[in-house]
């Protein structure tokens, strides 16, 4: 697999980041409800898939899977209208999803964004970015429905504990959001 290199927040140089990219990459609360009042109505869930799947190795390393793990990967876009906005990934590992962390995985339409912001135990870890290009397999994902491919979009990503089980959350802002 073609992965992308992201980065930490720290080492990133931001001043190569158009404000209004950097602006989104760096929300610190949750980019669902940002999106939601950027749209200004029509906003929906569209889930592209979910399924038990085998992470990408890099978003494994993150989240300490072994090689061989499988984890429940939702993919999703955040519309606005019939516009993509946003590009979600979503890697679940199995082991967290016990107890109240169940209904993780069977979110339907539901923004996972609100679920998670919802919950008092929440704890975000540090945003890593990455510049997706259309030779990483996460570009072809992330730009599905697009009406015009773009040469690059930015992504970023966290790692999130609920009640102390980890979950990686990646979102690819895409060209109708940032230009």
């Amino acid at each position: 697999m073609r992965e992308p290199e992201w980065v930490p927040r720290r080492q990133l140089i931001t001043a190569a980041l158009p404000p209004r990219t950097r602006s989104w990459l760096f929300e610190p609360h949750s980019l669902t409800r940002r999106v939601q009042c950027a749209c200004g109505g029509g906003f929906r869930v569209r889930v592209l898939d979910q399924r038990h799947a085998r992470p990408m190795a890099n978003e494994r390393r993150l989240l300490g899977m072994p090689d061989r793990a499988v984890a429940v990967v939702r993919q999703v876009q955040l519309m606005c209208g019939d516009r993509p906005w946003v590009y979600g990934r979503t890697v679940i590992p199995l082991e967290t999803l016990t107890g109240p962390q169940r209904r993780l995985s069977c979110l339907g339409n539901r923004s996972l964004g609100a679920t998670l912001f919802a919950d008092s135990s929440l704890k975000r870890f540090e945003v890593q970015v990455a510049r997706v290009m259309p030779w990483h397999d996460l570009y072809d994902a992330a730009t599905v429905g697009l009406a015009l491919e773009p040469d690059a979009v930015w992504g970023r990503r966290s790692v999130f504990r609920t009640q102390g089980k980890p979950l990686l959350v990646s979102e690819v802002f895409l060209p109708p959001l940032v230009g």
